[in-house]
């Protein structure tokens, strides 16, 4: 099993930042893949970002290329989402989530599916 942890989410202006951090715990060898995704309420899930854990490789939604970065700190089995440039429609709950192999779906970052997931934190930005 694995657990991941989020931290990192507030409340800030638009124009500010905010760094996301996901600490995964236990069985982490079995992760291929961490990836980030968003839950507003009366709005689809998306799928913000992902990254292998054993390559370079990374993916974003449009919505976020060029303000959102994901990276990670292997030797502390953390993942990290850099997000820069925020605007009230980056309000949300930002989900970690981490698959055995896959983090992309139909061609898009996974919203669901994944073999684990955090607990959610919340990211507030006002106008």
């Amino acid at each position: 099993q694995v657990q991941l942890a989020e931290s990192g989410g507030g409340s800030v202006q638009a124009g500010g930042s905010l760094r996301l951090s996901c600490a995964a715990s236990g069985r982490t060898v079995t992760i291929g893949c961490m990836g980030w995704f968003r839950q507003t309420a009366g709005k689809e899930r998306e799928g913000v970002a992902m990254l292998y854990t054993r390559s370079e490789y990374r993916n974003y939604a449009d919505s976020v290329k060029g303000r959102f970065t994901i990276s990670q700190d292997s030797a502390k089995n953390t993942v990290f989402l850099q997000m820069n440039s925020l605007n009230p429609e980056d309000t949300a709950m930002y989900y970690c989530a981490a698959h055995r192999s896959s983090c992309v779906s139909g061609g898009s970052i996974r919203t669901d599916g994944y073999d684990y997931r955090g607990q959610g934190t919340q990211v507030t930005v006002s106008s």
